[in-house]
């Protein structure tokens, strides 16, 4: 059963943790409101989150795919390309990070680091926080 792609790493608009649970096989976030737990489906935060993510990505993936065949150690032309391609292309890879998820260890990385994402109430995604992160045309 999928789970919830950025558990741990979503608050409310007040700064408070926001939990997760599973209304039958669908996983959700639980966000408190003044004592009301709302169940929002993790799906659709989770792609608002990566929609978010892909734009700033874009006009970057030569950069990134460079960074990542290095990282890889596979730092050879062909590698590039296909890391390069996958970028391009990464709305179409959602339904598969949606299923399989994000290691454990990268989601403590991504919280070490700072990111996280501010949602309200009704789950609409208010801000993706990523200190560090060249490009911050908010200025936050």
């Amino acid at each position: 059963m999928p789970q919830p792609l950025f558990s741990g790493l979503i608050v409310d608009e007040d700064g408070n943790p926001v939990q997760t649970a599973s209304i039958g096989n669908e996983p959700a976030y639980v966000v408190d409101d003044a004592g009301f737990k709302r169940h929002i489906p993790s799906e659709q935060v989770d792609r608002a989150v990566l929609n978010q993510m892909a734009e700033m990505m874009k006009g970057s993936e030569d950069l990134l795919s460079k960074e990542a065949a290095k990282m890889l150690g596979q730092d050879d032309p062909f590698s590039k390309a296909m890391i390069e391609n996958q970028l391009k292309n990464i709305e179409k890879q959602f339904d598969a990070i949606l299923q399989t998820g994000f290691p454990e260890d990268m989601k403590a990385y991504l919280g070490m680091m700072g990111f996280r994402v501010v949602i309200n109430h009704h789950g609409e995604v208010l801000r993706v926080e990523q200190p560090g992160i060249a490009g911050d045309e908010g200025g936050e």
